[in-house]
């Protein structure tokens, strides 16, 4: 079973332990769940959080107005990666499907929080300048 590749604008550290997860998952989906949420703890640290605990993180980014289904997503990877990585809690059933779940939340994450943003600022910033200076007036943004 293969998975999606990382999203492109992933921070590359980020990128490299999503593609280890991806090449240890037939052989240890548990291992891939661990290196996961690993990534998702430094994916809140490249948003701007401490990257020490996934809970705060969180919190701290819904505060600063992480869109609902991003916190969703956060709240899942925290709750799965979780169970993943502490003895007596996996359901060794379910650990293929864990994984494959994480890999699918981090790019969600990141496609949310880092491409979509840069693809609205790169579309923002070839606005014409009158036209920028147009919505800095209107917006009262001087």
């Amino acid at each position: 079973m293969s998975v999606e590749p990382p999203n492109d604008d992933l921070p590359e550290d980020i990128k490299r332990d999503y593609e280890e997860a991806s090449s240890i998952f037939n052989l240890s989906p548990r291992g891939a769940a661990a290196l996961l949420r690993l990534g998702i703890q430094k994916l809140c640290a490249h948003l701007g959080q401490s990257g020490r605990n996934i809970n705060t993180d969180i919190k701290e980014l819904v505060a600063a107005g992480l869109p609902p289904k991003v916190q969703e997503a956060l709240d899942s990877v925290r709750v799965i990666g979780n169970d993943a990585v502490h003895p007596g809690k996996i359901d060794l059933n379910d650990d293929r499907d864990t994984a494959s779940q994480l890999f699918r939340l981090v790019n969600f994450i990141a496609q949310k929080m880092i491409t979509e943003p840069r693809e609205i600022d790169e579309i923002y910033s070839n606005l014409p300048a009158e036209k920028l200076q147009g919505i800095k007036d209107r917006d009262g943004d001087q």
